[in-house]
C-alpha cells in the first residue's frame, strides 16, 4: 500500500483545505497538484483520506474522500506534569519524544526550585505537531500553560497520580507521612501502574521538589513513587514516565 504524506489541518473537516504553511510545504516543497492524494490528521483522532483539487504556493483545496476514526494504542489518558528546565531545547526534545511515544497532555509546573518562569507554549505545540506528522499519529497532545505548583494541586483528576522525588526514604529531612509504610524504598512507577485508569505524574525541577512541595502533593492525593535506581534530568525522567505509562496501558498483542 502507497504511503501518503501526512498533514495537519485543525479545521479539515468544515475548511476542507490545508493551512497556509501546510499547503506551502505540500506544493512548493513536495511538488504536489491537483489529483494528488495525501493523509490529513485534525489532531483530535481523524485521519482524512484526501485528493488536492486546486494547488497554489499559498492555497491548497481538498477533496475528502474518506473519513478514519484513530483510536490510541494506550487505553487510557497519560498525563505528565513537568517544571520546565533552563534550557527550553531540553523540553522540546520532551514534547517531541513524548509525542512519538504517544501521551494525551504536558501541564507545566511553576515550583519554588524552578529555574525558569516564563514559557512559550506555542513553541512546544508546533513541536507536538511535527512529532505528530512525524510519527503518523491523529492525536496531538495539549500542552497547558505555566501553573503554580499550589494551583495544580487543586485542579481535579480522576485516575491514579503520582510524584517522582529525589530525596532518600532515610533522609532527616524526608517527614514521616512522606515514607511509604512498610519498605524502605519507593515503589517503582511501573510496578503501581493501572492500565485502565487515566495517569498523572508529576515531575520536579532541576533542583527537585521542595519537602513542602512533596508533603503537599501526598496531601493532594499523590503517590510517592520512583522511576528506576538512576538519577535522570528533568526531561529524562518525563520521558521515561511517559514510556511507562505507555507500554503498561498498550494492550499486548497475542
Amino acid at each position: 500500500m502507497k504511503e501518503y504524506h501526512l498533514f495537519y489541518a485543525p479545521d479539515v473537516a468544515e475548511e476542507k483545505r490545508l493551512p497556509e504553511d501546510e499547503a506551502a510545504h505540500a506544493v512548493r516543497v513536495l511538488r504536489m497538484k491537483e489529483g494528488d492524494d495525501l493523509l490529513v490528521t485534525d489532531g483530535q483522532g481523524n485521519f482524512y483520506d484526501c485528493t488536492i483539487t486546486t494547488a497554489s504556493s499559498h492555497r491548497c483545496l481538498l477533496q475528502i474522500n474518506q473519513q478514519r476514526p484513530a483510536t490510541t494504542t494506550w487505553q487510557a489518558p497519560i498525563h505528565i506534569a513537568v517544571a520546565p528546565t533552563k534550557h527550553m531545547e531540553r523540553m522540546e526534545w520532551l514534547v517531541e519524544k513524548a509525542t512519538e511515544v504517544g501521551f494525551d497532555r504536558l501541564t507545566l509546573l511553576a515550583c519554588k526550585n524552578c529555574s525558569r518562569r516564563v514559557v512559550k507554549t506555542e513553541r512546544l505545540e508546533k513541536v507536538a505537531v511535527s512529532a505528530l506528522k512525524q510519527s503518523r499519529k491523529a492525536h496531538v497532545p495539549e500542552v497547558t500553560p505555566l501553573t503554580s505548583f499550589s494551583a495544580f494541586l487543586k485542579q481535579p483528576f480522576e485516575g491514579q497520580k503520582f510524584i517522582a522525588h529525589c530525596y532518600q526514604m532515610d533522609s532527616p529531612d524526608l517527614p514521616p507521612n512522606c515514607r511509604p509504610k512498610g519498605t524502605s524504598k519507593l515503589p517503582e512507577l511501573r510496578n503501581v501502574l493501572s492500565p485502565n485508569e487515566p495517569t498523572l505524574v508529576a515531575i520536579g525541577p532541576e533542583g527537585d521538589f521542595t519537602i513542602d512541595e512533596v508533603q503537599a502533593a501526598i496531601a493532594a492525593g499523590f503517590k510517592p513513587i520512583s522511576l528506576g535506581s538512576s538519577r535522570l534530568r528533568t526531561e529524562t525522567a518525563a520521558l521515561i514516565a511517559v514510556v511507562q505509562m505507555n507500554m503498561a496501558k498498550t494492550p499486548t498483542e497475542r
